[in-house]
């Protein structure tokens, strides 16, 4: 078996890897994010949203090197952002910003974009990583000023990229994607084992 190592926090991503035979170990990332993309957008102001999660997930996925636990293994980092009329759309964390932005994403549609690197760590002397970006264009439902309000006080917005989950509550306001719908909650089983190929690995060996 070929153990792999979750750099996320993501309950969503965890629960996906779970519910698809993997049980991965989780070492929480130290990469500071709003740090990083703030920084990233000073040093290159165009910086689009497919960019911004590479570089995310590359920096969270290096963040974790350094723990001991993470020697063998092969290491993934995640993050996602929803481009919207030209904006990058991250975690709300507020309820009013969550409220103002389903206004603008009701009865409209954006794409949810998913940065994925693995590191092979199997030979701690010698990391070697690689970056692949997936990305789902999303169209969500007209919804009413009280659905949007009600769907805020639940809290899931307020936590996840663009405000919105596929794979919660948020489903029922989504009235179809196009591209793969693990993109949207934040990792693609696809991408993945592209990934993993790439370093000679058997997808099927992560799963228990």
């Amino acid at each position: 078996m070929t153990r792999l190592v979750l750099a996320s926090s993501s309950p969503a991503r965890l629960a996906l890897l779970r519910s698809s035979g993997i049980k991965p170990e989780v070492v929480l990332p130290e990469a500071d994010e709003p740090a990083l993309a703030a920084a990233a957008k000073i040093d290159n102001p165009d910086l689009g949203a497919e960019q911004l999660v590479g570089l995310l997930a590359k920096a969270k996925a290096e963040s974790v090197l350094s723990n001991i636990s993470t020697n063998g293994a092969l290491i993934l980092g995640g993050d996602s952002a929803l481009e919207f009329r030209g904006e990058i759309l991250g975690k709300p964390h507020e309820p009013e910003v969550a409220i103002n932005r389903w206004r603008q994403l009701s009865g409209n549609s954006g794409v949810l974009h998913s940065g994925h690197y693995l590191i092979d760590n199997r030979d701690p002397a010698n990391p070697v990583g690689s970056l692949m970006v997936s990305s789902t264009k999303v169209y969500f439902s007209t919804l009413s000023e009280q659905e949007i309000e009600d769907y805020v006080a639940t809290g899931e917005p307020l936590k996840v990229a663009g405000a919105f989950t596929i794979d919660g509550l948020g489903g029922a306001f989504i009235d179809r994607i196009e591209g793969d719908s693990h993109t949207v909650v934040g990792l693609s089983l696809k991408v993945l084992r592209q990934l993993a190929s790439g370093f000679g690995v058997h997808y099927p060996s992560f799963w228990r």
